[in-house]
């Protein structure tokens, strides 16, 4: 069983009918995944946060309204419905009108009307009295947060309301270039519109919803599966949306939450040793004292250095001992000459 959309009753004169509101449009369109060209990623949308950038889960968004620059006042679902408790739960006829007198631009969305409990008699009773008089009902209904104007049009065994659309809606087609009926230079001959009414009753036919379909959509489903035939695919990754780091299409951009995201999802992705795992983690915390690391660096070069050249081969020890053998006996000459 389908679940109401909206639970009232229709109000006609002393007459209370207990009805149910149920949605009669179905969207049949094909479902396509936006991606981003550059690498396939999905592109998701989200509700965030226009301050901090994080994203905002459903239980937490409520309804306000600003009636100054940065000031609202909050609204909640039982406030828009204790604003008027009547007029949210009741289908209000305001009079009844010929079928042809509404023009069909002011139609907008069908729904089904169906009785609640205790309500067969009352709603066969207003189906049968549309019915006989070839007339439908005009009335108001709240959906959600507006109130509509709607029609009560008999179908068969079922109360059908089409949202209407009030005449501010629409526009007025005055400044469209349309040719008018009695121009001569676009009028017609009589022999014309005899040969057109021709091919209409030719053509015409009984109103069979059910041999029509969108061939469009199935061409474009023809299309996709020569595709997937010729292996014109691409494999798409799903987001790790846990390793992923924060997103914001906000300007202003929440950069400690970023960071911090960044770093936990490095040390998320890649697990290392517990030992290296401590070093990695006294680094982090140590990343101020990055000119006392470059000294020490510099002094172990330095160390490594002097290592290296008292590292000498003994071939060069002996060479270096022999010099010192030779100097001595002329430095001692040199010192007596002085004396």
């Amino acid at each position: 069983m389908r679940r109401a959309l909206w639970k009232g009753a229709i109000s006609f004169g002393l007459i209370n009918i207990p009805v149910e509101l149920y949605t009669a449009e179905k969207h049949d369109e094909l479902d396509f995944t936006l991606l981003d060209k550059r690498d396939l990623s999905p592109v998701g949308y989200k509700r965030y946060n226009k301050k901090s950038g994080r994203e905002v889960p459903w239980e937490n968004i409520i309804k306000g309204y600003q009636y100054e620059e940065g000031k609202f006042v909050l609204m909640s679902d039982e406030d828009l419905r204790q604003a008027n408790v009547e007029a949210t739960q009741s289908i209000d006829i305001q009079s009844f009108v010929e079928r042809e007198q509404v023009p069909i631009l002011y139609y907008e969305q069908p729904y089904f009307v169906a009785p609640a409990k205790g309500g067969d008699k009352a709603y066969a009773l207003l189906r049968e009295t549309l019915l006989a008089s070839d007339k439908m009902a005009i009335a108001q209904i709240v959906i959600r947060t507006r109130q509509h104007l709607a029609a009560l049009i008999p179908q068969g065994d079922m109360l059908q309301l089409i949202t209407l659309r009030y005449p501010s809606e629409l526009r007025a087609p005055d400044d469209l270039p349309v040719p008018s009926r009695k121009s001569k230079k676009s009028a017609v001959s009589k022999q014309e519109v005899e040969m057109a009414r021709a091919l209409v009753d030719h053509m015409s036919s009984d109103w069979e919803p059910g041999q029509f379909h969108d061939t469009y959509r199935d061409d474009v489903l023809a299309l996709i599966k020569k595709k997937i035939k010729s292996r014109q695919t691409h494999a798409v990754a799903e987001p790790d949306e846990a390793a992923a780091p924060a997103t914001s299409g906000a300007k202003v951009v929440d950069l400690m939450a970023l960071l911090k995201s960044s770093l936990e999802g490095r040390g998320k992705s890649k697990p290392a040793p517990k030992d290296k795992a401590d070093e990695s983690t006294a680094k982090v915390h140590k990343m101020a004292d990055r000119k006392p690391a470059a000294k020490r660096r510099s002094a172990a070069k330095s160390e490594s250095r002097t290592a290296a050249r008292s590292k000498a081969s003994p071939r060069s020890k002996a060479a270096a001992s022999k010099s010192t053998a030779r100097s001595t006996p002329a430095r001692a000459n040199a010192r007596r000459a002085q004396a």
